[in-house]
């Protein structure tokens, strides 16, 4: 994750409160995804961004996994994301988020 949307999403979350706050991922790769949920729920591991050691425990998920395919309108996903799932592996995806979340989110 950028510096720049660390500091976005660190703003945010000052602004209207860590509880209210969810960041949604669509990286293509588990990984990726996963450290990024991990930069905005445990900190920034590298400690090179506005995140370094803030700790904001938001709650993280990708765009793929069914919570939020659930809380969505369903013409506009099967529009906008239907599509990635058949190129992603999913269950991994689901599987890194799912570990991020237990081990981070506050929320």
């Amino acid at each position: 994750m950028d510096l720049e949307n660390q500091n976005r999403v660190k703003d945010l979350a000052e602004k209207h409160g860590a509880e209210n706050v969810v960041v949604v991922f669509g990286a293509a790769e588990a990984e990726s995804a996963g450290l990024s949920a991990e930069t905005v729920t445990n900190g920034d591991p590298t400690f090179a961004g506005p995140l370094a050691g803030v700790q904001l425990g938001l709650a993280v998920y990708h765009a793929v996994e069914p919570e939020f395919k659930e809380a969505v309108d369903s013409d506009v996903y099967e529009e906008q994301v239907s599509m990635m799932e058949m190129v992603l592996d999913v269950d991994e995806i689901i599987e890194e988020m799912t570990s991020i979340r237990n081990d981070f989110s506050k929320y």
